[in-house]
């Protein structure tokens, strides 16, 4: 349904889960789990799997904090997509790869959901996309100290607000982990 022409396929995107990132993230090892279990599944059934990976001066290029987690390994014939800003499309080459990889679904997971992961859903979603946000795939830190919610309730929230996305040729999505079908209409 994506309004990118000749853009048949979906690709799995992990983006941001690195050491500094989800260090103190709510259910860390649940939402990791569930990507790597996404990341197989993808591999599986021959779905790209484009990573995308952050950095800042508080998360400097190459530091351990910079790293991916130890529990999910990057292959290297997957795309790896570096950023500096919120959207994983500003700035970087994420566009290309996609096109080059004739992708128009995009299946989203990682961190943080009140930062990059809300903007790469509005930013991909503008651009014609179809994204499905994976509901349990995706965390963030404890910001309550700013006034934001729990970060419980910062994730139901996105999940509720992303599941009734529309526009005209493309639809936005929550499902979970588990409900997740790459060669369907569930991802």
């Amino acid at each position: 349904m994506t309004t990118l022409p000749d853009r048949p396929n979906s690709a799995l995107v992990v983006i941001d889960v690195q050491n500094g990132v989800v260090a103190g993230v709510h259910n860390r090892d649940g939402v990791i789990a569930n990507i790597s279990a996404l990341v197989e599944k993808a591999r599986a059934e021959d779905v790209a799997v484009v990573w995308v990976q952050h950095s800042d001066e508080q998360l400097p290029r190459d530091s351990e904090a910079w790293q991916y987690v130890p529990e999910l390994a990057r292959r290297e014939s997957e795309p790896l997509v570096h950023k500096s800003y919120g959207d994983s499309f500003e700035g970087t080459d994420l566009e290309a790869v996609l096109e080059a990889l004739a992708v128009g679904r995009l299946v989203v997971t990682g961190a943080q959901t009140d930062a990059c992961i809300r903007s790469t859903l509005h930013g991909a979603f503008t651009r014609g996309y179809d994204v499905t946000l994976v509901g349990d795939a995706h965390t963030t830190e404890d910001l309550t100290e700013y006034g934001a919610p729990p970060p419980a309730q910062v994730i139901a929230h996105t999940n509720l607000y992303w599941q009734w996305q529309s526009a005209p040729g493309r639809r936005g999505t929550t499902l979970s982990a588990a409900e997740i079908d790459f060669a369907g209409e569930g991802g």
